[in-house]
């Protein structure tokens, strides 16, 4: 069976069928999915909608580097609360965004530094976002690293470079959809046999992210778990093993990695 870590089941395109997204996940071998929070109302739905699905569903609670402008100490007590509770097994999305700036740097940075000591504080994994900062990034979880236990790179799409410094930093690395798009990703194609078996995660990022490998092509491009063995399947490829081996490696890694039950 197969564990999503990373699913945006409170978007708005998944209002009208979720459950039937959900059924999809499950017939296509997806046991359990992470539902992402990105922003202290967006992390509520996400625990909200964990609390409704408890076997099949858990989920993060955190500040997307695109909403860290409305970081304050409100918004801090906000996730602190849900962290609280048990189907809520980390703490993010967090990092830096470099790439669209929707938030200041400096904000960004502050808040990525506090929900890190908040994982600190809390002893809780963490699950980061990074893109065009992988610099400060660096500079930043360094300051944390030894103090924290589980990190994981969500949606890596960097180069062997990129790679090695988050390994040497014994990060978890989270791949997608990306990886199955030979003309944008193939820095990500050329890394991810590095990757050591325990590190590695999958994700759809749905409903972003479709994989380009899907033939026919969603009607409407929305991406959804059901669509995971796509990225398995790829992903085993490139790693020159079988899928089931890496779908057995990839499930024992997330179960550890989130403290999940096994199935």
């Amino acid at each position: 069976m197969l564990i999503d870590i990373g699913v945006n089941l409170t978007n708005k395109r998944f209002q009208k069928d979720l459950p039937d997204v959900l059924a999809r996940a499950q017939e296509n071998q997806v046991a359990h999915m992470v539902v992402t929070g990105t922003s202290a109302d967006n992390s509520r739905k996400a625990f909200e909608l964990a609390s409704h699905y408890p076997q099949l569903l858990s989920s993060t609670a955190g500040v997307h580097p695109h909403d860290a402008s409305g970081w304050n100490n409100a918004v801090e007590k906000q996730i602190r609360d849900l962290l609280d509770h048990s189907c809520v097994v980390a703490v993010g999305e967090c990092g830096l965004d470099f790439n669209r700036d929707f938030s200041p740097r400096d904000q960004q940075k502050t808040c990525f530094a506090a929900q890190l000591a908040l994982a600190v504080e809390k002893e809780m994994p963490v699950f980061m976002h990074e893109r065009d900062a992988h610099q400060c990034f660096v500079e930043i979880l360094s300051t944390y690293r030894a103090q924290l236990g589980a990190v994981v790179v969500h949606c890596f799409t960097g180069d062997r470079e990129q790679l090695k410094a988050y390994l040497d930093m014994d990060c978890h690395i989270g791949v997608t959809g990306w990886v199955c798009d030979e003309r944008r990703g193939q820095d990500l194609r050329d890394a991810v046999s590095y990757i050591p078996a325990d590190r590695l995660m999958i994700e759809t990022d749905a409903p972003y992210l479709t994989p380009r490998t899907i033939k026919p092509k969603p009607k409407d491009g929305r991406n959804e778990p059901a669509f995971l063995p796509y990225v398995l399947r790829e992903l085993a490829l490139l790693r020159g093993v079988s899928e089931q081996q890496l779908m057995e490696e990839t499930r024992v890694t997330a179960q550890n990695f989130f403290c999940l039950p096994a199935n």
